[in-house]
Order: structure tokens, then sequence, then C-alpha cells
């Protein structure tokens, strides 16, 4: 029983991590929007866009995609995004912190807080919870087939670069300094590994146990929401669940 138990639970993280990554894809395409409209189309010139080109394909998007935005963005075809970061509280003190683009603030904004209000949070002023989160290169792998040796990969990835790695039922996260999220992500794809996501992330500091069912049903429906919104591309809590 519990090697299906198992199994189960590496089944649920898989579609979470592709879950993951298809929102990564939705996100990047409009970063590249934002990074265009801020410095053209030539990733020779543009650092930012060409850093999020190297960051699309280690995502395994594929190169006709990557393209079809680029051209879509660089003639104008596309919508006008702007990046809008917000923060809040959730129930019983939980910080949140909300990464959207969007091309239309006043509907995104109403969403966000619509949401907060509704599930007993609510919305602060920039810079009320993200002293509770630290920036950090984020990458996940999940092991489906059960073929990962945990000591093994703990060791390469370090050797690798990075400052620390936790491993939870098949599903390993490797963390990072920033700036070295690139570096890491390639060593640890030359070393063999199949990777499900590596993005920057903000991770937190401190956590919070909910305790009130009536609590945990609010932030599931919360954090549902906010997936299920398109303008938003990343959501970052400290609730410990």
């Amino acid at each position: 029983m519990s090697g299906h138990s198992k199994w189960n639970n590496i089944k649920h993280k898989k579609e979470k991590a592709d879950a993951a990554k298809a929102k990564i894809f939705t996100k990047i395409g409009k970063e590249m929007a934002v990074a265009i409209k801020a410095g053209g189309a030539d990733p020779n010139v543009n650092s930012r866009l060409r850093d999020l080109i190297a960051k699309a394909k280690a995502n395994n998007v594929p190169n006709d995609n990557i393209q079809r935005t680029i051209k879509k963005f660089s003639e104008g075809n596309g919508a006008d995004f702007e990046e809008i970061t917000y923060e809040g509280y959730g129930p019983s003190g939980v910080a949140i912190i909300v990464e959207t683009s969007t091309d239309n603030r006043n509907r995104t904004a109403g969403n966000v807080r619509a949401w907060f209000n509704k599930y007993g949070g609510n919305l602060g002023q920039t810079g009320s919870v993200s002293f509770l989160f630290e920036e950090k290169g984020v990458i996940t792998i999940v092991d489906e087939d059960d073929e990962i040796d945990e000591d093994k990969i703990m060791e390469d990835a370090l050797e690798c670069g990075a400052d620390d790695i936790k491993c939870d039922e098949g599903e390993y996260t490797i963390y990072t300094v920033p700036s070295d999220l690139d570096a890491v992500r390639d060593a640890i794809i030359a070393a063999g590994y199949k990777i499900d996501t590596a993005d920057l992330a903000k991770v937190p500091t401190t956590y919070v146990e909910l305790t009130s069912e009536e609590d945990i049903e609010n932030m599931e429906k919360m954090l549902e929401k906010f997936d299920e919104d398109d303008d938003v591309n990343a959501v970052f809590t400290n609730w410990d669940n």
C-alpha cells in the first residue's frame, strides 16, 4: 500500500509541476513582451530578452513558440503588458505575494483585491510582506519513475553550485543564489537530470501554520482563484502546509 501511496504522491507532484511549467510558459511570453517593449526584439542588444530566451529553452519551450512570441510582440500585434506585484495577508496572517503581468491594471487590481477580501485576507501596501521572503533560484525535478538516488542527487546538486536541496517523496527542490540559477540549471542538466521547472522565486524566511479548518479552506480557495486568473504569473506564501 505504501508503494501505491508513494506513486500517487509522485503523480500528484508531477501534475503540479506540469501545471507550474505551463504557467511558466505563459509568464515567459508576457515577460518577453515587456522586454521587447523596453529594449527591442534583438537579443544581441537586449540582454533581458536574451536571458528570457535562454530561460524559455531551459524550460523546454519549443523554439518555434519562442520565435513566434518575439515576432508577435516586435510587430506590435500582442497586448501591451506591464508587471505589477501585489502584497497582502491571508487568513490568520499568512503573507502573500502575487506577481502579475497585465494589459489592464484596473481589472487585475480589482480581481486580486476581490480574492483577498472574499477569503479572509486583506490587500496591503508595497513592502508590507516582502521582507518575510528572500529571492532564490528554484529548480524542481519530479522523479516520476522512482529512478533517482536521493544521496546522489543531493551530492550532485551541491557540486553543481546549489545552496541547498530538499527532497519530498519523489520531488526534489534545488535552491540557488539568484545570479547562479542559470549556471546551476545548466550544470544539473549536464549531469544527466531532467528538470521540470527552473525560475526565480520568493522563499519564506518564516512560516505560518493554519489550524482552523475554515482558514485552511479559505486559503485553498484563494490560491485556486489566483491560479485560475490569467493575469497572475506566480503566487508566493509563507503558509506551512
